[in-house]
């Protein structure tokens, strides 16, 4: 992403229907640069503060986010490995039960629904998902 996840989730915070849930985000991308994970110049990503290749918001990200490479770092922009894993540990939080379907009306579902709210998301995930077995 191309903007600073700090300026742009402050500002959200201050100026935004949704302050308190930006707030919190905010502070969880203070917590990610104090952490050592990033540095706030290398905190950047979309409009609304989605971070590396999975799309954390700052909130999800210092939450979730596990250093699989060994690096030191949980790094969702440049490793794979930790997004991967981070995206995992995730799904694990929110309830994901393995082997179990993951169609409408499952546990698993709602899982997906937790990431994204949207039920052409969550129906596109388990269509992949299914064509992936």
């Amino acid at each position: 992403g191309k903007y600073s996840i700090i300026r742009s989730i402050a500002t959200l915070a201050y100026d935004c229907r949704r302050s308190n849930f930006f707030t919190g985000h905010l502070m969880a991308a203070l917590r990610i640069v104090q952490r050592g994970d990033m540095s706030p110049g290398q905190l950047r990503g979309g409009w609304a503060g989605e971070i590396g290749q999975v799309q954390f918001l700052p909130g999800s990200y210092d939450r979730y986010a596990v250093d699989y490479d060994g690096n030191g770092r949980r790094d969702l922009v440049h490793s794979t490995a930790d997004a991967l894993a981070s995206t995992a540990n995730f799904l694990k939080g929110h309830g994901w039960r393995r082997g179990q379907p993951w169609g409408p009306g499952t546990q698993n579902y709602s899982v997906i629904k937790d990431w994204n709210r949207a039920d052409v998301y969550a129906r596109t995930i388990a269509l992949m998902a299914d064509r992936l077995k």
